[in-house]
């Protein structure tokens, strides 16, 4: 029964460290975008917006996944949460600057036109985003594995 305990005050302060990296995934966003994301997807109901916040989401968490996976070692649970939230913060860090330089590549503000949903349906270059942050996170998943 003890076993279960540990585990559990295990699971919950790594779930703390993935909710930061989490917290610092969604300030990440919302300085590459423009408005306040938060704003912009609940009250503006931007649907192009939603799609990058979901899918960045979905990527941090993945990210965050292989990094309690590798961080399992010999050297004990604070070695664990530190390399968890170091290589969490490392994701999103790649994941913003992919975002950035796939801005500079593209026509026009990347953050402006993937935030026009004018006809009511997100930018095709949300959907290219969303999976731009997918594919980076799979990149810093198979590095962290």
């Amino acid at each position: 029964m003890t076993e279960i305990f540990e585990s559990t005050g295990q699971a919950l302060l790594y779930g703390v460290v993935g909710l930061a990296v989490m917290a610092a995934g969604f300030i990440a966003l919302d300085l590459v975008t423009p408005g306040k994301l938060f704003h912009v997807v609940w009250t503006d109901r931007n649907r192009g917006a939603a799609v990058l916040l979901g899918s960045q989401s979905v990527a941090v968490g993945l990210v965050i996944m292989e990094a309690i996976r590798a961080s399992e070692s010999e050297q004990g649970l604070g070695y664990g949460l530190v390399s968890t939230l170091l290589y969490g913060l490392a994701g999103v860090l790649v994941m913003t600057l992919v975002g950035i330089v796939i801005g500079l590549l593209t026509p026009g503000q990347m953050g402006a036109v993937v935030l026009d949903d004018s006809d009511g349906r997100p930018h095709p270059a949300a959907w290219v985003q969303a999976g731009m942050y997918l594919g980076t996170a799979f990149m810093v998943a198979a590095a962290l594995s």
